[in-house]
């Protein structure tokens, strides 16, 4: 099971990474920057801001990534604790939870990959802040409204690692670091992109031309992990890393 947990760790990172190039969170990372930090586009993108400016960027972008750090591990938790309440009642159903969980993610994937869209998952969830309380509180709070925000495109990813939360066995705490991680992997690139904005902006003049390819790929990475998980195929895909890298045990 610690091979399999592992193997899930890393998908949950690599989904909230994948999440930060997705189409309505990458090119709004200027917007969100300008707004919780209240500093102009041009003080940011300064090829050498001053100390001031790269501090208030810093401790501002670490506070909205706790704010919606906060409820997607809530989220977790809550996922965690479903399914191991269902889980306790109904033991011999594992099986079928990993399968419907499995089909779900599927789902999400197709969605993603754009082969067909599912109505539930294009209505628009975005909670707005319309004036920004000041202070480090008002970063918070956009940071909590960012992840009410269930957008089409940032949806389905979110979706697939709480229901890999709720079929995994574990309880709240499986939910808590399966969503922790993928915070981790939504919070690390905005953090970096912050603090280095000016060449954020070079990366996404040259990388926009390829969002719609990630999102694809996005989509078949999604598919993948739902088959894996209908067919429990991460305990063997465990044993097989652990037997070629047996460093990583």
């Amino acid at each position: 099971m610690t091979g399999s947990a592992d193997i899930t760790i890393w998908i949950a990172f690599s989904a909230g990474i994948l999440s930060f190039f997705s189409p309505c969170v990458l090119p709004l990372i200027p917007s969100y920057l300008t707004y919780i930090t209240g500093l102009s586009f041009g003080q940011l993108k300064e090829a050498h801001p001053s100390t001031k400016v790269r501090v208030t960027v810093f401790l501002h972008s670490l506070t909205f990534i706790a704010g919606f750090s906060v409820v997607f591990i809530a989220l977790g938790a809550i996922a965690g604790v479903a399914s191991s309440t269902f889980q306790t009642h109904m033991r011999e159903g594992l099986i079928w939870i990993q399968r419907i969980g499995g089909i779900l993610i599927f789902l999400f994937g197709v969605h993603m990959s754009g082969l067909f869209h599912f109505g539930v998952l294009l209505g628009e969830k975005r909670v707005h802040v319309q004036r920004k309380p000041s202070g480090f509180v008002g970063t918070f709070l956009v940071g909590l409204a960012f992840a009410a925000g269930w957008t089409p495109c940032i949806g389905p990813i979110l979706g697939g690692i709480l229901t890999l939360a709720a079929s995994s066995s574990g309880g709240y705490a499986r939910g808590v670091i399966l969503l922790s991680f993928y915070s981790a992997g939504l919070g690390i690139p905005f953090l970096i992109s912050g603090v280095l904005f000016h060449g954020f902006l070079s990366f996404f003049n040259k990388f926009r031309k390829h969002i719609r390819i990630m999102e694809i790929v996005t989509g078949l990475l999604l598919m993948i992990v739902g088959v894996m998980l209908f067919f429990n195929m991460f305990g063997k895909l465990s044993g097989y890393l652990y037997r070629w890298l047996p460093m990583a045990g």
